[in-house]
């Protein structure tokens, strides 16, 4: 088993019967884990940052009408299937964070986007991993208040990798 099917299969165990499972009660005894692309090696990607002169702080919108603040910390760019993509990169209180919908979002993806949390290598380059792409927990139970991704985190380009869309 590799180490992101142990990181899976970790996740699922999770949701199927941790205290903290995002899923309702109700969900629960349907639950037989989630959906995945299988691995792709060509959307784990060593980035450089772009970092913005001024790091604006930025108030997302969230799910149940809040709002959570973050930084606009710096810009990634990187091709995807042979188109150029950009995000924007942010941190918060819980280091980087990457929300961000893709091309297959609303029919493959959660159509309010997935999230990531890039890791910071050093050198102004951060690991992006769309393999560790994750829907947030309000994909599961409108519950859970989720920030919502920013126009700028928006791609035409499709992101094969990650969770797809909770059935």
């Amino acid at each position: 088993m590799t180490e992101l099917e142990t990181f899976r299969a970790e996740k699922d165990k999770f949701f199927a019967s941790h205290p903290q499972s995002p899923l309702t009660r109700e969900q629960r005894p349907h639950f037989h884990g989630l959906n995945y692309f299988p691995e792709n090696p060509a959307l784990s990607l060593e980035v450089a940052v772009e970092e913005f002169p001024q790091k604006d702080q930025i108030q997302m919108q969230t799910t149940t009408g809040g709002v959570q603040t973050y930084l606009r910390y710096g810009k990634l760019k990187f091709a995807v299937e042979g188109q150029e993509a950009e995000l924007a990169i942010y941190s918060g209180p819980h280091g980087f964070f990457l929300p961000f919908v893709d091309s297959l979002a609303g029919a493959e993806t959660y159509g309010a986007g997935r999230y990531l949390e890039p890791e910071a290598l050093g050198g102004g380059k951060f690991l992006v991993d769309f393999n560790l792409a994750y829907n947030p927990y309000c994909a599961y139970n409108e519950n859970f208040s989720c920030p919502i991704t920013p126009r700028e985190n928006r791609l035409k380009a499709p992101i094969r990798a990650g969770e797809k869309v909770f059935h």
